[in-house]
């Protein structure tokens, strides 16, 4: 008997749209997409329970008739390409014909369309890849399609989705990416019935301060230089970011005709420029646009769409780095002027008046003393008057206490040196050598999981509030994260849906900038959720609090820091993994001389 034969084609759909539509920002993407190759110059994204109830994208694009309405949610039907050849001179953000059928396969569509020729638009719904209706309707020139209910019928992809606050930072990445090469169309983004973005058509400069400067105390684009590079091969345009503004987390894109990628080899172009500029931990921004001809890059690598392959990279590299190191080089050598700081008084020489130079002219006074004051002694030994000379008797610093400090492992330990940020001390007879900095953040984060587990933490009020804007991004994180924060000792007033004010912080916390700390925890936290995202709450205060590194400790302090870190049931590992101990019995010191 015969065993093999054909899938059906809702079974071929679903398997299809598990490689395509990942998650609700995947649909996002394909949607707006076919927005944007329908020449839409207005596009409005809805998304409710991040994306899982609905996805919608409504433009005004050129729509369709009522045949290929239908014909769209067929597989492999196109309008962008008709031959293989066509592949490599592609100019359209789409071309497989794939992602209308894997979105129908795996959610409820209904699409209204229709073209600024016809009289009445065609009205579309299709439930699990089976067309439930098709009809004429009244309706605005453009597209308007649904999606609801995505995986409704695929219950093990639905459970493998993340929280609303990660799947809605995913659909906000999404449409970031996209928004952020087309600067002419304009885009709004409401998620439920709240509008995220509304963006007007501007330049790519402005488009991004409309994106990401929202929550900066200044203009985001004042920190970004211009780069732009022409060649036969590739023309390089786009903003890098200064040394300062680099961070340990920093906004990178990189775009090539007008689509997002990813590229790890050009990124390492990037950071070469940037050699001897920034901290190891440090990032810079950078939003870069490749222009190339078509038939000089393949697109087609991943049903993404964001891993493209270049015919001559390496070509490509040392032009991308000697564009960013001539920007920079710029800014450093070149001093802004700031010609709108008002006139400079500054005396115009006469060429035609030569004048000589004078010496210029000094007074003196012969019997200025500065020194010689009403009812202040003019001899300097009556200032020492009555003084008795005492000489205190000089401390080694290397002198060891041979006071039993605490027990590790049933041996005494004895405190030794406190020498720049390390502390040294015998046990039995083994020397341990502590990184002190670390000890304080694996004593710090293992206190702060305790708070963080009984909810009760020490806040310490702030004299003046200090206020923060969030990014919409942040404000998600932040969210997901207010309440743990809350039981550490942190106190938020909401001033407007983005923009808050701390008026206290946990004790540990206290002489710390309140705002910058906050936004570096939420930095951290941004992609991590559930039990995670308090151990990284945890760790992001305790790395704040802790003592700086090369930081000299008193004797007290040495002392109750070696007593915290050896009441641990961890003492020589900080939770990310770093060693906080070193051991040397007398073989190991022995090799040392």
């Amino acid at each position: 008997m015969d065993v093999i034969h054909l899938l059906p084609d809702s079974v071929a759909n679903q398997i299809a749209a598990g490689e395509v539509i990942q998650r609700p920002a995947s649909c996002l993407k394909e949607l707006v997409e076919n927005a944007l190759d329908a020449g839409a110059t207005t596009i409005r994204v809805h998304v409710r329970d991040a994306g899982k109830t609905l996805v919608q994208v409504i433009d005004n694009g050129s729509g369709m008739s009522a045949s290929d309405a239908r014909m769209a949610f067929e597989r492999h039907a196109t309008s962008k390409i008709s031959k293989a050849d066509d592949l490599f001179t592609l100019q359209t953000m789409g071309f497989r014909g794939e992602a209308l059928p894997s979105i129908c396969a795996v959610a409820q569509v209904k699409m209204t369309t229709r073209r600024a020729e016809d009289e009445m638009g065609t009205l579309l719904e299709i439930n699990g890849s089976q067309v439930e209706k098709q009809e004429f309707c009244q309706c605005a020139v453009g597209t308007n399609i649904q999606v609801t209910n995505l995986f409704f019928n695929v219950p093990a992809r639905r459970r493998f989705l993340k929280s609303d606050q990660t799947e809605l930072r995913n659909l906000i990445t999404t449409f970031q990416h996209i928004v952020l090469v087309y600067p002419q169309i304009a885009f709004t983004f409401v998620a439920d019935d709240e509008i995220i973005y509304d963006l007007s058509t501007g330049t790519t400069k402005q488009r991004i301060e409309q994106v990401f400067g929202k929550s900066k105390n200044k203009m985001y684009t004042a920190q970004l230089l211009e780069i732009n590079q022409q060649t036969e091969l590739v023309t390089i345009s786009g903003f890098v970011g200064k040394p300062e503004a680099a961070g340990k987390q920093a906004q990178q894109f990189f775009f090539v005709n007008g689509r997002y990628m990813r590229h790890p080899y050009f990124h390492k172009a990037v950071l070469q420029a940037y050699t001897g500029m920034l901290d190891a931990d440090h990032l810079p921004p950078y939003f870069i646009y490749f222009t190339i001809r078509p038939e000089q890059i393949d697109v087609n690598v991943h049903p993404t769409k964001t891993e493209i392959k270049f015919a001559d990279e390496q070509s490509i590299y040392p032009i991308l780095s000697a564009s960013i190191r001539a920007a920079l080089g710029k800014f450093n050598v070149v001093p802004s002027i700031d010609f709108l700081g008002g006139n400079i008084d500054m005396p115009i020489p006469n060429a035609h008046q030569p004048q000589q130079a004078q010496m210029p002219q000094l007074q003196m006074s012969s019997g200025y003393n500065p020194f010689k004051r009403p009812g202040v002694s003019h001899n300097w030994q009556d200032l020492y008057a009555g003084v008795q000379q005492k000489v205190e008797p000089q401390q080694h610093e290397m002198d060891i206490d041979t006071t039993p400090l605490n027990e590790l492992n049933g041996q005494q330990v004895f405190r030794a040196v406190d020498c720049n940020g390390y502390i040294a001390c015998a046990v039995g007879d083994k020397m341990l050598l502590v990184h002190a900095r670390r000890a304080h953040v694996n004593i710090l984060y293992h206190e702060l999981l305790g708070m963080l587990s009984h909810e009760h933490g020490t806040g310490q009020q702030l004299l003046f509030p200090e206020s923060i804007t969030l990014s919409k991004e942040e404000e998600i994180v932040f969210a997901s994260m207010q309440s743990d924060l809350e039981h550490l000792g942190f106190i938020f007033e909401k001033i407007d849906a983005q923009t808050i004010d701390i008026t206290a912080v946990p004790a540990m916390l206290a002489g710390q900038n309140a705002e910058s700390s906050l936004r570096q925890l939420i930095t951290e936290a941004s992609s991590t959720v559930g039990e995670d995202l308090r151990k990284q709450i945890a760790l992001g205060l305790a790395r704040t609090a802790a003592i700086p590194s090369g930081k000299r400790l008193t004797d007290d302090e040495r002392n109750d820091l070696l007593r915290r870190l050896f009441n641990l049931a961890m003492p020589r590992i900080t939770p990310d993994g770093k060693t906080v101990i070193r051991e040397m019995d007398a073989e190991a010191m022995a090799k040392l001389f």
